[in-house]
């Protein structure tokens, strides 16, 4: 196809897809998905090669958080039967951690309910932060606390951490139908803040939630000119007790050519698959391997996911590797942080501005609902079971 050539030429030049051609990926035919899938793949292993970075999610605080994201188990007004505690201490939390990295993480991301960190829950999280390195000191850590406030995240890289972690989740144009209680230009503001102060920026998406082809290349694109070091691709795991519950708008195949879309748009970026896959991609988890460059280990906030031993035993059957505390992620010209002018988007690509075409939705490929597949979390942090890792 032209078209993947295209793709594959630009993405091993850096050099950003037009927004035709990113919504031209997203409605290939199933026929054409494995030609998808192998071109993505080039892409990823021009600037990954064969590495799979496992990142491992402490659940802080979970539930009773102020905000009404209608995607989320913690919401305000949330009638899901979801674990709902305060903040761990410093070693619990540590000791969670410490499961990940004996199961092979080599990224603990931190995360906790609510709007945002006061200065007092930034002191707590960077005790967190110092116990977890004290035990590993190699880890990489990813605090995930909502909205940051001025100085915020210079406190939290002055107490160790390496990340910071805020999804944009969806674009700019329908973020107002999902969440009422924040905006999207607040969620901005948070990221910038992290870049601002020397941490490595964490923000994706969540797909899933109704939105159109339009939806998805807008996030991607205002991710691009972004430039988060690491874009993790979520599908929305529809919790019930939730206003989202009846959502199951994803399909195995389209939720590849979603990833494949995310990996031409950001070709030298950490893309993760993140939460949902094993909701969603099911059996063809394996595939998406050629796509992304990161999964998360094990359990998610308030869900549970894949046993950690299938996760490793789905990345070596698969002949990839698990990527090792000594490698740098993300390749040399991007250093640590940004990309600055090498990947900068090309004449007539986005800009911070989400372009505003639109397409019909994807709901008609809707898959039938799995619910079987979304059990509740009963492990791990805030309980006395041990962690799947």
């Amino acid at each position: 196809m032209d078209l993947l050539n295209t793709l594959v030429e630009k993405g091993l030049r850096r050099e950003l897809p037009s927004r035709e051609e990113a919504l031209a990926v997203l409605t290939t035919s199933d026929d054409d998905l494995l030609e998808v899938v192998a071109a993505a793949g080039k892409v990823r292993r021009q600037w990954f090669g064969r590495r799979v970075k496992l990142n491992y999610l402490v659940n802080l605080k979970s539930g009773l958080c102020p905000e009404d994201c209608s995607y989320c188990s913690q919401r305000l007004g949330s009638e899901a039967g979801i674990l709902k505690y305060t903040w761990l201490k410093p070693d619990e939390a540590s000791k969670a951690a410490a499961a990940g990295v004996a199961g092979g993480a080599k990224r603990v991301c931190l995360v906790a309910s609510g709007r945002g960190p006061t200065d007092r829950d930034v002191d707590r999280v960077s005790k967190t932060i110092g116990a977890i390195k004290e035990q590993n000191a190699d880890v990489e850590v990813c605090a995930c606390l909502g909205l940051l406030s001025d100085g915020q995240a210079e406190r939290l890289k002055a107490a160790g951490a390496d990340a910071y972690n805020h999804n944009l989740n969806t674009s700019e144009s329908t973020y107002g139908d999902i969440t009422t209680t924040h905006t999207y230009a607040d969620r901005v503001e948070t990221v910038r803040h992290a870049q601002g102060a020397g941490l490595s920026a964490c923000s994706g998406l969540i797909a899933g939630m109704g939105e159109s082809d339009a939806d998805l290349v807008d996030v991607v694109f205002a991710l691009r000119a972004l430039d988060p070091d690491s874009v993790p691709v979520n599908f929305l795991i529809p919790v019930e007790g939730t206003p989202l519950a009846g959502e199951w708008n994803l399909t195995p195949q389209r939720a590849l050519r979603i990833l494949a879309m995310v990996r031409f748009v950001c070709p030298d970026v950490e893309v993760r698959l993140a939460g949902g896959r094993e909701v969603h991609l099911r059996t063809m988890q394996p595939l998406a391997l050629h796509l992304v460059n990161s999964i998360f280990l094990g359990d998610y906030l308030t869900t549970e996911g894949q046993e950690g031993k299938a996760d490793l035993d789905m990345i070596a059957d698969a002949g990839f590797e698990v990527e090792g505390a000594g490698t740098a992620t993300l390749p040399e010209h991007r250093g640590g942080g940004g990309c600055a002018s090498a990947c900068a988007p090309s004449d007539g690509a986005a800009s911070d501005s989400a372009p505003s075409d639109s397409t019909s939705s994807a709901g008609a490929e809707a898959s039938s609902a799995r619910t079987d597949l979304v059990t509740v979390r009963r492990r791990g942090a805030g309980t006395d079971l041990a962690p799947n890792a």
